[in-house]
């Protein structure tokens, strides 16, 4: 599974240390190649890797050819076939072929801009940085490129030149009511990638014993919300039934950008929802981006099967097949 790539901060870190730098980016794949475009493997100057660019298939040779790039300070253009022997090893069943830009700290990417990107995804913004294959002009984007963001999608744009590597933030999910279908949940989400959290004030349901190793708040929903921060890479699910425990945070949710709300309960129930909501002062067309009864229409049956069921709303929301 894809976790957060911590590259662009290691690169940073490693030239200011003073032992220079180069990141190496997937940047176009044909068949069964081993990352998705965007992935990417940081190689230090004194041979240090973190990363990866291939899942072992090529790394050997794209170290050769960053090092020689960081003492050069020219960017490199590398293409590598994938054979069905190497790609069988790393868990394919067939090879393919893969495209890497290797940029040196410094002479390539400049420093300024590489400190940028790596403070826009401290603050979790969604940032998206451009490079011209062919001129070599780089570029950081705000409030551009909409639909690569939304699908984290990297990749060249129509003119074949223009590469676009999406830097968004980790998904976050955060559960209020520490239920069963939270405990179905909670580990779902984990492997889909996001970092969970689980709110509930109520002791025996917030216990390191029914969630072993996860964040749990035991603080009231609203309070808890406001410390975890609420943005567009954050989905909100209520599962406690008491509007007590569920209308603090969703209120919240619907003041934020979050990209999704879900509520557990039946039609009914949601009908009562909607009612405190409008007399809350919320507009109609805040109160539809609550799913609610929660999850896809699966014939869900039991918690697991209502976990699987959130999650697959929660996946169609993220990509726009809502």
């Amino acid at each position: 599974m894809e976790r957060f790539d911590n590259s662009p901060e290691t690169a940073l870190k490693w030239h200011r240390n003073g032992s220079g730098a180069a990141l190496a980016t997937v940047v176009e794949t044909w068949g069964s190649a081993p990352r998705r475009v965007g992935s990417q493997l940081v190689i230090g100057g004194d041979g240090r890797i973190e990363g990866s660019v291939s899942g072992g298939c090529v790394e050997g040779a794209v170290i050769v050819e960053a090092l020689e790039a960081i003492d050069e300070g020219e960017a490199r253009l590398l293409e590598f076939g994938v054979s069905d022997e190497d790609a069988f090893a790393v868990g394919l069943a067939c090879g393919g072929t893969i495209r890497v830009l290797v940029e040196p700290v410094g002479k390539v990417l400049p420093e300024p801009m590489l400190a940028e990107l790596v403070a826009a995804r401290a603050a979790r913004e969604p940032i998206a940085y451009e490079v011209n294959i062919d001129t070599g002009h780089r570029a950081l984007r705000r409030n551009a490129y909409a639909e690569r963001l939304r699908m984290d999608r990297s990749g060249f744009e129509e003119d074949g030149q223009t590469f676009v590597a999406v830097h968004n933030p980790p998904l976050r999910l955060i559960v209020v009511g520490a239920v069963h279908i939270a405990q179905a949940l909670v580990p779902m989400a984990r492997i889909a990638g996001y970092d969970p959290a689980i709110i509930d004030p109520r002791d025996a349901f917030a216990s390191s014993a029914r969630f072993p190793g996860e964040t749990i708040l035991a603080d009231w929903p609203d309070e808890a919300v406001a410390k975890l921060g609420l943005d567009a890479r954050t989905a909100i699910v209520l599962l406690t039934h008491d509007p007590k425990l569920d209308d603090p945070a969703l209120q919240a949710a619907l003041d934020a950008g979050v990209f999704y709300i879900g509520a557990l309960g039946s039609t009914r129930t949601h009908a009562k929802r909607v009612e405190r909501m409008k007399a809350a002062g919320f507009s109609q067309q805040q109160i539809s981006r609550i799913h609610g009864p929660i999850g896809l229409d699966i014939g869900a049956a039991g918690p697991s099967e209502i976990a699987v069921a959130i999650l697959a709303q929660m996946t169609a929301v993220l990509r726009g097949k809502a």
